[in-house]
């Protein structure tokens, strides 16, 4: 097929196909076999540690393998000589629809729903990495294809699964901190270019990729090595920054705990980046090197929980409760919750809950353990979701859980995207040290039910991306 009518066909409300394989037919079917069939997207780096655990399981058959990008893929290829391989995930949909039961996608953001939405139409199960999508409105789309279809999904929040995150719940819904009154998380990404001008270099495509497909619904653009193989992230067109990268991690237990669901507020306050004496630079394709998101969220059983995010270095304030010799957390982030009756911290994935000052976590008795354990730490988290397929239960981190924790991740970024967004003055031009409405920290004000800003018509831009033509989502 074309690729404009493939994916108009796979995007509409009915999929043009029809095939119903007879393990689709029922929820709670369990293949004879006991064997899952797995089509895999995106197979090098972090898609290669998911295939790793989803083949520990010894439950899962690879039918396909995907990846516009031979020198990511070469050793997960070289692990499966006789499977089948593809660049395109388009042929996988042609060639092996009736032979799935589900799919796996750890591509870059930009194509995570591209991939992920004609075989889930096709009532494949997911297992997609974080975050979900690439902006909120294919979050939506995600989060209601999976219900419509009665799909097992899994989102690669690996922290969803772990003791931590099940530990701090129990912790907190049992009073031990009081009444949460804000949360701050942080990380120390970007762990790659942020903050910096376009590249305007064209250099040779590398014969192992296929630059047009990476691309997928991005905007075309000479390649560039800024591009890859991991400095993606840092572009808005393709990834979704620091904020996009961990906050699926560290905020997933706020989120889970509190019972969070859209934010009604974001702004956001981001690195500047100056060319001159008084001459800002425009690198707003780039995410900020650092940033301050704030977010506040209406909770059931504390009211409105105001979320502070930090990132690029910047962390936030040390409980009064920390001593000299104590740290608030691992490089990689955290979360800090702060109650009425104490504190509460935890490092990034989850892990490590204790409370403060640290003398209380040897003087009372913790809470029994009512919540459900998973075993074998990030791999244990790709597992569940296998044996979810094959059982018909529900994994952990379930679309519609993880959908709209990646809408609120995303709404952070429309706060950054904001704050970025210059407009140039009347009569000038870029490059005068006044050129430009300095933008301030702009409060957005979220329907969450209608996906929309209120407050700023700009922002409304963000929510759903422009599609390169024959790309589009319908």
């Amino acid at each position: 097929m074309k690729r404009r009518k493939f994916l108009k066909n796979v995007g509409a409300t009915s999929a043009v196909f029809s095939i119903v394989p007879s393990y689709v037919l029922g929820k709670t079917h369990i293949p004879p076999s006991d064997t899952l069939y797995v089509a895999s997207f995106g197979v090098g780096g972090r898609g290669a540690g998911v295939i790793r655990g989803l083949m520990q399981t010894g439950k899962v058959k690879m039918v396909a393998l995907c990846d516009v990008d031979e020198r990511q893929a070469a050793q997960t290829y070289k692990n499966f000589p006789d499977t089948k391989k593809y660049k395109d995930f388009r042929k996988v949909y042609d060639k092996h629809l009736k032979e799935m039961d589900a799919i796996m996608v750890a591509t870059p953001d930009h194509t995570h729903a591209t991939i992920a939405l004609p075989f889930m139409r096709e009532k494949k199960h997911a297992y997609v990495e974080k975050p979900l999508t690439h902006n909120i409105y294919e979050a939506r789309l995600m989060t209601k294809v999976a219900k419509e279809n009665g799909l097992i999904t899994q989102m690669g929040n690996q922290g969803a699964s772990s003791h931590g995150s099940r530990q701090t719940k129990e912790l907190i819904q049992a009073g031990i901190i009081g009444t949460i009154e804000k949360v701050d998380c942080w990380t120390n990404r970007p762990v790659w270019p942020q903050g910096v001008p376009v590249p305007t270099e064209k250099h040779e495509i590398p014969k192992e990729l296929d630059w047009d497909l990476w691309l997928g619904p991005a905007a075309v653009r000479d390649f560039n090595n800024a591009y890859l193989p991991f400095k993606w992230r840092g572009w808005w067109d393709f990834g979704t920054g620091a904020l996009g990268d961990m906050g699926c991690h560290i905020m997933e237990t706020p989120f889970g705990v509190l019972d969070l669901g859209y934010p009604t507020e974001a702004e956001a306050s981001c690195t500047t980046n100056w060319v001159g004496d008084f001459i800002e630079a425009d690198y707003s394709a780039s995410c900020p090197s650092s940033s301050i998101v704030r977010l506040k969220f209406p909770a059931p059983d504390h009211g409105d929980i105001a979320l502070t995010w930090y990132d690029g270095g910047i962390l936030p304030d040390l409980p009064d409760e920390l001593k000299n010799d104590e740290t608030i957390g691992s490089s990689a982030g955290g979360t800090i919750f702060h109650g009425s009756k104490g504190t509460l911290i935890c490092d990034a994935y989850s892990r490590n809950p204790r409370l403060l000052p640290s003398e209380l976590m040897g003087m009372f008795n913790a809470p029994a353990e009512r919540l459900p354990r998973i075993d074998g730490g990030f791999d244990g988290h790709v597992k569940s979701w296998v044996e979810a397929c094959i059982n018909g239960t529900e994994a952990s981190s379930d679309f519609k859980r993880s959908g709209p924790l990646t809408e609120a991740v995303l709404m952070g970024n429309l706060a950054i995207k904001s704050f970025q967004y210059k407009e140039l003055k009347s009569g000038k031009k870029q490059g005068d040290w006044d050129a430009f409405n300095y933008p301030g920290r702009r409060k957005l004000k979220w329907d969450g039910e209608n996906m929309r800003i209120t407050n700023y018509e700009k922002a409304n831009d963000w929510v759903r991306r422009e599609y390169r033509k024959g790309w589009e989502l319908e």
